[in-house]
């Protein structure tokens, strides 16, 4: 059992920052992915931010040059620091890890933080 604990959404003005936390526990044998993805009202999930086991990363196009993804594979801790917000960046904002126990492929996620951008 893997289980992911997220922090750090809140309200933010336009133009500020925010930086998200999400954390793994549980019997982990290794991490590979990482991610964060969001969902805002009447719009479909978004990946928002990849993070490979290796270091690579991925932003969606929204996104680029104002997120950054990045992992502390001794905690098992992914981040998202979110700079240069917008309206549009409002969402429930949910964490994604793929790994391994020592029996199993595991693909948790994380219970989701409200991220408010007001204009």
């Amino acid at each position: 059992q893997v289980q992911l604990v997220e922090s750090g959404g809140g309200l933010v003005q336009a133009g500020g920052s925010l930086r998200l936390s999400c954390a793994a526990s549980g019997s982990i044998f290794s991490i590979h992915d990482m991610g964060w993805y969001r969902l805002a009202p009447g719009k479909q999930r978004e990946r928002v931010a990849l993070i490979t086991g290796g270091g690579i990363t991925n932003y969606a196009d929204s996104v680029k040059g104002r997120f950054t993804i990045s992992r502390d594979n001794a905690k098992n801790t992914v981040y998202l620091q979110m700079n240069s917000l917008k309206p549009e960046d409002t969402a429930v904002y949910y964490c994604n890890v793929l790994g391994n126990t020592r029996w199993r492929t595991f693909d948790s996620w994380g219970q989701g933080t409200q991220v408010t951008v007001s204009s």
